[in-house]
């Protein structure tokens, strides 16, 4: 297994008059995620405070990047077009209390 960090950020469907919360889909998109964290596919994730748009930071744990993209091309804001992915990183974990 390896750990990835995913930066993503709003996408062209983003409502920006709209709270995070009141996005198009919020129940849908919080119960998928909260789905990965259950699977222990998503280790820490959240929104970032930049002030000035709306990007969000995960941990994950997978097999591999190319089934990470798949399982997050499944979230209802991906396929809304309400994120996108900014970047992704390969993360050398040298500090854990699990390993």
């Amino acid at each position: 297994m390896a750990y990835f960090v995913v930066i993503n950020e709003q996408g062209p469907a983003w409502n920006p008059a709209c709270s995070m919360r009141d996005q198009e889909k919020w129940a849908e998109h919080a119960a998928f995620m909260n789905s990965l964290v259950d699977e222990g596919f998503v280790i820490l994730g959240g929104p970032l405070k930049d002030g000035s748009t709306h990007k969000a930071r995960l941990i994950i744990k997978s097999v591999s990047e190319q089934a990470m993209r798949a399982r997050l091309a499944e979230d209802p804001w991906m396929r809304l077009g309400l994120l996108t992915t900014l970047t992704i990183e390969l993360w050398e974990v040298l500090l854990s209390k699990d390993e």
